[in-house]
């Protein structure tokens, strides 16, 4: 049974804006522009039975679409880095989206994941960086920041056992509902001018 994970897609626009981070450091393996993704939850080798059973619940999973940037560039393994990656501001209904991931893994028996959510956008895997190089590379490229985006879905995705880095296959995709206008017509009549 191939990997599961759940995951944003980043959209072309975004993925060609970190196509520009590639390049300039020394022991990088660069992740392949249609590979980015930021994960939301990792599942692991699973069954067909329990990958049945995750879908049937991702796809009762009701939230809004929202809006997402990228912004800022960080590494992680803090004295010898291991990967590279791109931040994703800040947005609070990503941060729901995924606690309800999380309960629906941990109702159906999946572990706990046990690193803290850190939403990211994997740009390269290291291997034998120097440190000095590695954070050369990053001041270079502090100031990064995409330009905003719509998620209106989210996927479950698969990975082939590799050294990591894809490939990459889209086996569900859920859709997000559409958010009406912040200021509907029950919000004017509350608060009119």
């Amino acid at each position: 049974m191939p990997r599961l994970f759940v995951a944003l897609e980043v959209p072309r626009n975004a993925a060609m804006s970190l196509s520009l981070l590639r390049g300039g450091l020394q022991g990088a393996r660069w992740i392949d522009v249609e590979n980015f993704h930021i994960t939301l939850r990792f599942i692991g080798d699973v069954d067909g039975r329990t990958a049945d059973e995750v879908v049937d619940k991702l796809d009762r999973i009701e939230r809004p679409e929202f809006q997402l940037s990228l912004a800022g560039v960080g590494s992680f393994g803090s004295k010898k880095p291991h990967s590279i990656y791109a931040g994703v501001s800040p947005a609070p209904e990503m941060y729901a989206l995924q606690a309800e991931i999380e309960r629906i893994c941990q109702r159906l028996g999946l572990p706990a994941d046990p690193r803290k959510f850190t939403p990211h956008v994997t740009l390269a895997r290291l291997r034998n960086a120097r440190l000095e190089d590695v954070v050369h590379y990053l001041s270079g490229r502090a100031n990064f920041a995409s330009s905003p985006f719509l998620v209106n879905r989210f996927v479950l995705m698969s990975s082939k056992e590799s050294v990591g880095g894809g490939p990459y296959v889209t086996e569900e995709v859920f859709p997000l509902f559409e958010a009406g206008p912040a200021f509907g017509v029950a919000a004017m009549e509350a608060h009119p001018r």
